[in-house]
Protein backbone atom coordinates (compact mmCIF):
# COMPACT_ATOMS: atom_id res chain seq x y z
CA UNK A 1 0.00 0.00 0.00
CA UNK A 2 2.93 2.29 0.70
CA UNK A 3 1.10 5.01 2.70
CA UNK A 4 1.59 6.16 6.29
CA UNK A 5 0.42 6.14 8.98
CA UNK A 6 -0.51 2.45 9.17
CA UNK A 7 -2.27 0.68 12.01
CA UNK A 8 -2.36 -3.13 12.35
CA UNK A 9 -4.75 -5.03 14.61
CA UNK A 10 -5.44 -8.79 14.41
CA UNK A 11 -5.92 -9.53 10.68
CA UNK A 12 -6.72 -5.94 9.65
CA UNK A 13 -4.55 -3.04 8.47
CA UNK A 14 -5.87 0.54 8.53
CA UNK A 15 -4.36 2.99 6.05
CA UNK A 16 -5.79 6.50 6.30
CA UNK A 17 -9.57 5.87 6.00
CA UNK A 18 -9.45 2.39 4.44
CA UNK A 19 -9.64 -0.96 6.28
CA UNK A 20 -7.75 -3.84 4.59
CA UNK A 21 -8.69 -7.28 5.91
CA UNK A 22 -6.63 -10.32 4.97
CA UNK A 23 -8.44 -12.00 2.11
CA UNK A 24 -11.30 -9.47 2.15
CA UNK A 25 -12.13 -6.44 0.01
CA UNK A 26 -10.88 -2.99 1.16
CA UNK A 27 -13.54 -1.05 3.10
CA UNK A 28 -13.40 2.76 3.18
CA UNK A 29 -14.71 4.11 6.52
CA UNK A 30 -14.15 7.76 7.34
CA UNK A 31 -14.87 9.88 10.37
CA UNK A 32 -16.99 8.51 13.21
CA UNK A 33 -17.72 5.24 11.36
CA UNK A 34 -14.01 4.54 11.07
CA UNK A 35 -13.37 5.27 14.72
CA UNK A 36 -16.17 2.94 15.80
CA UNK A 37 -14.93 0.13 13.56
CA UNK A 38 -11.39 0.52 14.89
CA UNK A 39 -12.67 0.41 18.48
CA UNK A 40 -14.65 -2.75 17.67
CA UNK A 41 -11.59 -4.45 16.14
CA UNK A 42 -9.40 -3.61 19.14
CA UNK A 43 -11.99 -4.88 21.61
CA UNK A 44 -12.52 -8.05 19.58
CA UNK A 45 -8.77 -8.71 19.35
CA UNK A 46 -8.43 -8.22 23.13
CA UNK A 47 -11.38 -10.48 23.89
CA UNK A 48 -10.02 -13.23 21.62
CA UNK A 49 -6.39 -12.75 22.73
CA UNK A 50 -5.36 -12.32 19.11
CA UNK A 51 -1.60 -12.57 18.62
CA UNK A 52 0.46 -9.54 17.69
CA UNK A 53 0.79 -9.05 13.91
CA UNK A 54 4.59 -9.14 14.32
CA UNK A 55 4.45 -12.37 16.30
CA UNK A 56 2.08 -13.82 13.75
CA UNK A 57 4.50 -13.09 10.90
CA UNK A 58 7.45 -14.55 12.82
CA UNK A 59 5.67 -17.77 13.87
CA UNK A 60 3.78 -18.60 10.68
CA UNK A 61 4.65 -22.06 9.37
CA UNK A 62 1.87 -22.55 6.83
CA UNK A 63 -1.07 -20.68 5.40
CA UNK A 64 -4.68 -21.73 4.90
CA UNK A 65 -7.23 -20.03 2.66
CA UNK A 66 -10.73 -19.54 4.05
CA UNK A 67 -13.44 -18.76 1.50
CA UNK A 68 -16.54 -17.01 2.83
CA UNK A 69 -19.76 -15.69 1.35
CA UNK A 70 -22.10 -12.98 2.69
CA UNK A 71 -25.35 -13.99 4.43
CA UNK A 72 -24.09 -17.54 4.94
CA UNK A 73 -24.62 -19.14 8.38
CA UNK A 74 -22.32 -22.05 7.48
CA UNK A 75 -19.61 -19.51 6.64
CA UNK A 76 -20.00 -17.85 10.03
CA UNK A 77 -19.74 -21.22 11.79
CA UNK A 78 -16.61 -22.19 9.90
CA UNK A 79 -15.04 -18.74 10.40
CA UNK A 80 -15.53 -18.98 14.20
CA UNK A 81 -13.93 -22.43 14.33
CA UNK A 82 -11.01 -21.35 12.12
CA UNK A 83 -10.36 -18.41 14.42
CA UNK A 84 -10.21 -20.87 17.34
CA UNK A 85 -7.70 -22.94 15.39
CA UNK A 86 -5.56 -19.86 14.77
CA UNK A 87 -5.53 -19.06 18.48
CA UNK A 88 -4.61 -22.64 19.33
CA UNK A 89 -1.99 -22.98 16.57
CA UNK A 90 0.16 -19.83 16.18
CA UNK A 91 1.94 -21.37 13.20
CA UNK A 92 -1.26 -21.24 11.15
CA UNK A 93 -1.96 -18.12 9.11
CA UNK A 94 -5.37 -17.77 7.47
CA UNK A 95 -6.09 -15.69 4.42
CA UNK A 96 -9.76 -14.87 4.05
CA UNK A 97 -11.32 -14.59 0.61
CA UNK A 98 -14.83 -13.29 -0.01
CA UNK A 99 -16.94 -14.48 -2.93
CA UNK A 100 -18.63 -11.08 -2.97
CA UNK A 101 -15.34 -9.63 -4.18
CA UNK A 102 -14.75 -10.18 -7.91
CA UNK A 103 -11.05 -10.96 -7.48
CA UNK A 104 -11.80 -13.23 -4.54
CA UNK A 105 -14.38 -15.15 -6.56
CA UNK A 106 -11.87 -15.67 -9.39
CA UNK A 107 -9.26 -16.91 -6.93
CA UNK A 108 -11.78 -19.31 -5.40
CA UNK A 109 -12.66 -20.69 -8.82
CA UNK A 110 -8.98 -21.31 -9.60
CA UNK A 111 -8.38 -22.94 -6.22
CA UNK A 112 -11.40 -25.21 -6.71
CA UNK A 113 -9.94 -26.24 -10.08
CA UNK A 114 -6.54 -26.90 -8.52
CA UNK A 115 -8.00 -29.12 -5.78
CA UNK A 116 -10.72 -30.63 -7.98
CA UNK A 117 -13.61 -29.74 -5.68
CA UNK A 118 -16.98 -28.01 -5.96
CA UNK A 119 -17.00 -24.26 -6.37
CA UNK A 120 -19.16 -23.62 -3.31
CA UNK A 121 -18.55 -21.48 -0.20
CA UNK A 122 -17.63 -21.86 2.60
CA UNK A 123 -14.34 -23.64 2.00
CA UNK A 124 -11.03 -24.09 3.78
CA UNK A 125 -7.91 -24.92 1.76
CA UNK A 126 -4.62 -25.88 3.40
CA UNK A 127 -1.70 -28.06 2.34
CA UNK A 128 -3.26 -30.84 0.21
CA UNK A 129 -6.59 -30.80 2.08
CA UNK A 130 -9.92 -29.08 1.44
CA UNK A 131 -12.95 -28.74 3.68
CA UNK A 132 -15.93 -27.82 1.49
CA UNK A 133 -19.64 -28.52 1.06
CA UNK A 134 -19.83 -30.72 4.16
CA UNK A 135 -16.92 -32.91 3.04
CA UNK A 136 -13.20 -33.20 3.69
CA UNK A 137 -10.93 -34.01 0.75
CA UNK A 138 -7.71 -35.10 2.50
CA UNK A 139 -5.18 -35.24 -0.33
CA UNK A 140 -5.22 -38.71 -1.84
CA UNK A 141 -6.94 -40.29 1.16
CA UNK A 142 -10.59 -41.26 1.19
CA UNK A 143 -13.12 -38.41 1.17
CA UNK A 144 -15.15 -38.18 4.38
CA UNK A 145 -18.09 -36.14 5.63
CA UNK A 146 -17.80 -33.15 7.92
CA UNK A 147 -20.61 -32.05 10.26
CA UNK A 148 -18.70 -30.08 12.91
CA UNK A 149 -18.69 -33.01 15.33
CA UNK A 150 -15.76 -33.36 17.73
CA UNK A 151 -14.50 -36.30 15.67
CA UNK A 152 -14.70 -34.32 12.43
CA UNK A 153 -12.90 -31.35 13.97
CA UNK A 154 -10.19 -33.57 15.44
CA UNK A 155 -9.56 -35.16 12.04
CA UNK A 156 -9.10 -31.79 10.30
CA UNK A 157 -7.05 -30.38 13.17
CA UNK A 158 -4.68 -33.34 12.97
CA UNK A 159 -4.06 -32.54 9.31
CA UNK A 160 -3.54 -28.87 10.15
CA UNK A 161 -0.95 -29.84 12.77
CA UNK A 162 0.80 -31.98 10.17
CA UNK A 163 0.77 -29.07 7.69
CA UNK A 164 2.31 -26.79 10.34
CA UNK A 165 4.98 -29.37 11.21
CA UNK A 166 5.81 -29.86 7.51
CA UNK A 167 5.67 -26.10 6.84
CA UNK A 168 3.36 -26.93 3.94
CA UNK A 169 3.21 -24.62 0.95
CA UNK A 170 0.32 -22.15 0.91
CA UNK A 171 -2.52 -23.08 -1.47
CA UNK A 172 -2.08 -19.69 -3.15
CA UNK A 173 1.63 -20.36 -3.69
CA UNK A 174 0.75 -23.76 -5.16
CA UNK A 175 -1.68 -22.02 -7.47
CA UNK A 176 0.88 -19.43 -8.61
CA UNK A 177 3.56 -22.06 -9.25
CA UNK A 178 1.16 -24.26 -11.19
CA UNK A 179 -0.14 -21.43 -13.36
CA UNK A 180 3.35 -20.16 -14.13
CA UNK A 181 4.58 -23.67 -14.93
CA UNK A 182 1.55 -24.30 -17.15
CA UNK A 183 2.11 -21.07 -19.08
CA UNK A 184 5.79 -21.83 -19.71
CA UNK A 185 4.97 -25.43 -20.62
CA UNK A 186 2.52 -24.17 -23.25
CA UNK A 187 4.96 -21.61 -24.66
CA UNK A 188 7.96 -23.96 -24.69
CA UNK A 189 6.05 -26.87 -26.21
CA UNK A 190 4.44 -24.66 -28.84
CA UNK A 191 7.78 -23.15 -29.89
CA UNK A 192 9.43 -26.54 -30.32
CA UNK A 193 6.34 -28.22 -31.77
CA UNK A 194 6.16 -25.44 -34.36
CA UNK A 195 9.47 -26.65 -35.83
CA UNK A 196 7.55 -29.42 -37.52
CA UNK A 197 8.96 -30.93 -40.73
CA UNK A 198 5.60 -32.31 -41.85
CA UNK A 199 3.87 -28.92 -42.01
CA UNK A 200 6.92 -27.33 -43.61
CA UNK A 201 6.99 -29.96 -46.37
CA UNK A 202 3.37 -29.40 -47.44
CA UNK A 203 3.64 -25.63 -47.26
CA UNK A 204 6.82 -25.57 -49.34
CA UNK A 205 5.08 -27.75 -51.93
CA UNK A 206 2.23 -25.21 -52.11
CA UNK A 207 4.52 -22.16 -52.34
CA UNK A 208 6.76 -23.88 -54.88
CA UNK A 209 3.82 -24.59 -57.17
CA UNK A 210 2.69 -20.94 -56.99
CA UNK A 211 6.18 -19.84 -58.03
CA UNK A 212 6.27 -22.34 -60.90
CA UNK A 213 3.00 -21.06 -62.37
CA UNK A 214 4.12 -17.44 -61.99
CA UNK A 215 2.03 -16.42 -58.97
CA UNK A 216 4.83 -14.97 -56.80
CA UNK A 217 2.61 -12.07 -55.76
CA UNK A 218 0.29 -14.60 -54.14
CA UNK A 219 2.98 -16.31 -52.05
CA UNK A 220 2.61 -14.14 -48.95
CA UNK A 221 -1.20 -14.31 -48.98
CA UNK A 222 -1.16 -18.02 -49.69
CA UNK A 223 1.15 -18.59 -46.72
CA UNK A 224 -1.03 -16.53 -44.39
CA UNK A 225 -4.29 -18.12 -45.56
CA UNK A 226 -2.88 -21.66 -45.42
CA UNK A 227 -1.55 -20.99 -41.90
CA UNK A 228 -4.98 -19.67 -40.88
CA UNK A 229 -6.60 -22.91 -42.09
CA UNK A 230 -4.11 -24.98 -40.08
CA UNK A 231 -4.64 -22.73 -37.04
CA UNK A 232 -8.43 -23.10 -37.17
CA UNK A 233 -8.41 -26.89 -37.43
CA UNK A 234 -5.76 -27.42 -34.76
CA UNK A 235 -7.52 -25.03 -32.39
CA UNK A 236 -10.89 -26.75 -32.90
CA UNK A 237 -9.33 -30.19 -32.43
CA UNK A 238 -7.63 -28.95 -29.28
CA UNK A 239 -10.81 -27.36 -27.93
CA UNK A 240 -12.84 -30.55 -28.47
CA UNK A 241 -10.21 -32.73 -26.77
CA UNK A 242 -9.76 -30.19 -23.97
CA UNK A 243 -13.50 -30.17 -23.29
CA UNK A 244 -13.82 -33.97 -23.41
CA UNK A 245 -10.83 -34.46 -21.14
CA UNK A 246 -12.16 -31.88 -18.69
CA UNK A 247 -15.42 -33.84 -18.41
CA UNK A 248 -14.00 -37.37 -18.37
CA UNK A 249 -10.93 -36.89 -16.16
CA UNK A 250 -12.16 -33.93 -14.14
CA UNK A 251 -12.77 -35.98 -11.00
CA UNK A 252 -10.16 -36.43 -8.27
CA UNK A 253 -10.31 -40.23 -8.57
CA UNK A 254 -9.45 -40.27 -12.29
CA UNK A 255 -7.06 -37.32 -12.47
CA UNK A 256 -3.91 -38.87 -10.99
CA UNK A 257 -4.00 -42.23 -12.85
CA UNK A 258 -4.87 -40.46 -16.09
CA UNK A 259 -2.01 -37.95 -15.80
CA UNK A 260 0.44 -40.71 -14.91
CA UNK A 261 -0.70 -42.79 -17.90
CA UNK A 262 -0.49 -39.88 -20.36
CA UNK A 263 2.89 -38.81 -18.96
CA UNK A 264 4.30 -42.31 -19.35
CA UNK A 265 3.07 -42.53 -22.95
CA UNK A 266 4.56 -39.09 -23.69
CA UNK A 267 7.94 -40.19 -22.31
CA UNK A 268 7.93 -43.40 -24.37
CA UNK A 269 6.90 -41.56 -27.55
CA UNK A 270 9.54 -38.91 -26.89
CA UNK A 271 12.29 -41.48 -26.45
CA UNK A 272 11.20 -43.14 -29.71
CA UNK A 273 11.30 -39.78 -31.52
CA UNK A 274 14.79 -39.10 -30.15
CA UNK A 275 16.17 -42.23 -31.84
CA UNK A 276 15.66 -40.47 -35.23
CA UNK A 277 18.74 -38.34 -34.53
CA UNK A 278 20.91 -41.41 -35.17
CA UNK A 279 18.59 -43.83 -36.97
CA UNK A 280 16.10 -41.75 -38.94
CA UNK A 281 13.99 -43.94 -41.20
CA UNK A 282 14.90 -47.13 -39.37
CA UNK A 283 11.95 -49.15 -38.04
CA UNK A 284 9.27 -46.44 -38.19
CA UNK A 285 9.02 -42.74 -37.39
CA UNK A 286 6.12 -40.82 -35.87
CA UNK A 287 5.06 -38.83 -38.91
CA UNK A 288 2.56 -38.82 -41.78
CA UNK A 289 2.10 -42.38 -43.15
CA UNK A 290 3.56 -42.88 -46.64
CA UNK A 291 0.16 -44.00 -47.96
CA UNK A 292 -1.30 -40.56 -47.14
CA UNK A 293 1.36 -38.48 -48.92
CA UNK A 294 -0.02 -38.84 -52.48
CA UNK A 295 -3.40 -37.56 -51.27
CA UNK A 296 -1.72 -34.60 -49.56
CA UNK A 297 0.10 -33.71 -52.77
CA UNK A 298 -3.09 -33.91 -54.83
CA UNK A 299 -4.96 -31.66 -52.42
CA UNK A 300 -2.13 -29.12 -52.29
CA UNK A 301 -1.52 -29.08 -56.06
CA UNK A 302 -5.19 -28.69 -56.91
CA UNK A 303 -5.67 -25.15 -55.53
CA UNK A 304 -4.45 -21.69 -56.44
CA UNK A 305 -7.28 -19.44 -55.16
CA UNK A 306 -7.11 -18.09 -51.62
CA UNK A 307 -10.39 -19.73 -50.49
CA UNK A 308 -9.16 -23.01 -51.95
CA UNK A 309 -5.81 -22.64 -50.17
CA UNK A 310 -7.64 -22.01 -46.87
CA UNK A 311 -9.68 -25.20 -47.30
CA UNK A 312 -6.53 -27.10 -48.33
CA UNK A 313 -4.81 -25.90 -45.16
CA UNK A 314 -7.70 -27.26 -43.11
CA UNK A 315 -7.65 -30.62 -44.91
CA UNK A 316 -3.88 -30.91 -44.72
CA UNK A 317 -4.01 -30.16 -40.98
CA UNK A 318 -6.23 -33.22 -40.49
CA UNK A 319 -3.81 -35.41 -42.45
CA UNK A 320 -0.80 -33.98 -40.58
CA UNK A 321 -2.29 -34.54 -37.12
CA UNK A 322 -0.34 -37.80 -36.49
CA UNK A 323 2.91 -35.92 -37.09
CA UNK A 324 2.15 -33.15 -34.59
CA UNK A 325 -0.21 -34.69 -32.07
CA UNK A 326 2.32 -35.87 -29.45
CA UNK A 327 3.23 -32.61 -27.68
CA UNK A 328 -0.24 -31.20 -28.34
CA UNK A 329 -2.03 -34.08 -26.62
CA UNK A 330 0.31 -33.82 -23.64
CA UNK A 331 -0.42 -30.10 -23.34
CA UNK A 332 -4.17 -30.69 -23.69
CA UNK A 333 -4.01 -33.23 -20.88
CA UNK A 334 -2.17 -30.71 -18.72
CA UNK A 335 -4.62 -27.90 -19.49
CA UNK A 336 -7.68 -30.08 -18.86
CA UNK A 337 -6.54 -30.70 -15.29
CA UNK A 338 -5.05 -27.32 -14.39
CA UNK A 339 -7.08 -24.50 -16.00
CA UNK A 340 -10.53 -22.99 -15.94
CA UNK A 341 -12.43 -22.89 -19.24
CA UNK A 342 -11.47 -19.28 -20.04
CA UNK A 343 -7.80 -19.86 -19.16
CA UNK A 344 -7.75 -23.06 -21.20
CA UNK A 345 -9.16 -21.39 -24.31
CA UNK A 346 -6.71 -18.47 -24.06
CA UNK A 347 -3.75 -20.83 -23.68
CA UNK A 348 -4.98 -22.92 -26.63
CA UNK A 349 -5.12 -19.76 -28.75
CA UNK A 350 -1.60 -18.86 -27.64
CA UNK A 351 -0.28 -22.37 -28.37
CA UNK A 352 -1.68 -22.43 -31.89
CA UNK A 353 -0.60 -18.88 -32.68
CA UNK A 354 2.99 -19.81 -31.77
CA UNK A 355 2.60 -23.06 -33.72
CA UNK A 356 1.89 -21.27 -37.04
CA UNK A 357 4.52 -18.51 -36.66
CA UNK A 358 7.29 -20.45 -38.49
CA UNK A 359 4.90 -21.04 -41.41
CA UNK A 360 4.32 -17.29 -41.65
CA UNK A 361 8.10 -16.69 -41.48
CA UNK A 362 8.65 -19.19 -44.32
CA UNK A 363 6.05 -17.44 -46.47
CA UNK A 364 7.70 -14.06 -45.83
CA UNK A 365 11.22 -15.28 -46.60
CA UNK A 366 10.11 -16.95 -49.85
CA UNK A 367 8.02 -13.94 -50.90
CA UNK A 368 10.89 -11.49 -50.41
CA UNK A 369 13.48 -13.80 -51.99
CA UNK A 370 15.49 -14.41 -48.82
CA UNK A 371 15.36 -18.11 -49.62
CA UNK A 372 13.82 -20.43 -52.19
CA UNK A 373 11.45 -23.32 -51.68
CA UNK A 374 14.11 -25.72 -52.99
CA UNK A 375 16.71 -24.46 -50.53
CA UNK A 376 14.21 -24.55 -47.67
CA UNK A 377 13.22 -28.12 -48.58
CA UNK A 378 16.87 -29.23 -48.62
CA UNK A 379 17.31 -27.71 -45.15
CA UNK A 380 14.17 -29.46 -43.90
CA UNK A 381 15.30 -32.83 -45.24
CA UNK A 382 18.80 -32.45 -43.81
CA UNK A 383 17.49 -31.49 -40.36
CA UNK A 384 14.70 -34.09 -40.17
CA UNK A 385 16.44 -36.26 -37.58
CA UNK A 386 17.35 -33.28 -35.40
CA UNK A 387 13.81 -31.88 -35.57
CA UNK A 388 12.40 -35.23 -34.47
CA UNK A 389 14.96 -35.33 -31.66
CA UNK A 390 13.85 -31.89 -30.42
CA UNK A 391 10.21 -32.97 -30.46
CA UNK A 392 11.19 -36.08 -28.50
CA UNK A 393 13.01 -34.03 -25.88
CA UNK A 394 9.92 -31.82 -25.46
CA UNK A 395 7.69 -34.83 -24.88
CA UNK A 396 10.07 -36.43 -22.37
CA UNK A 397 10.40 -33.16 -20.41
CA UNK A 398 6.62 -32.68 -20.45
CA UNK A 399 6.01 -36.24 -19.29
CA UNK A 400 8.54 -36.05 -16.47
CA UNK A 401 7.32 -32.59 -15.44
CA UNK A 402 3.70 -33.76 -15.25
CA UNK A 403 4.64 -36.76 -13.12
CA UNK A 404 6.63 -34.54 -10.75
CA UNK A 405 3.77 -32.04 -10.65
CA UNK A 406 1.29 -34.77 -9.69
CA UNK A 407 3.55 -36.09 -6.94
CA UNK A 408 4.04 -32.59 -5.48
CA UNK A 409 0.34 -31.74 -5.69
CA UNK A 410 0.61 -28.98 -8.30
CA UNK A 411 -1.48 -30.84 -10.91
Amino acid sequence: MGSVPLFFVADTAIVEDTFYRIGGPPTPLAGRAGEMELRRLVEQAAAESSPSPLARVADVATEAVLVLAPDCPECDQLAVWVRELQTKHPGLAVRRIWTSDEEGEKTFERLAKLYRVKHEAPALFFSDTVLIAGQVFPGRDRVRGFAFTDEDKAFVETRIERAIADRATSPLDRLRVREKATLWAVIGSAVLDSLNPCDFAVMLLLLGRLLVIGRRQKVIWAGLVWSAGVFLVYFLIGYVFYTLLGVTVGTRSLRVPYILAVSSIAILMGLWQMKDLLWYGKWFSIEVPESWKPMLKRVTNSVVSLPGIFVAGMIDALFLAPCTSGPYLAILSLLSTTTTRVEGVLLLLLYNLIFILPMIVIALTVHFGVTTTARAERWRTAKMGKLHFVTGVVMVVLGVGMIVGVQLGYI
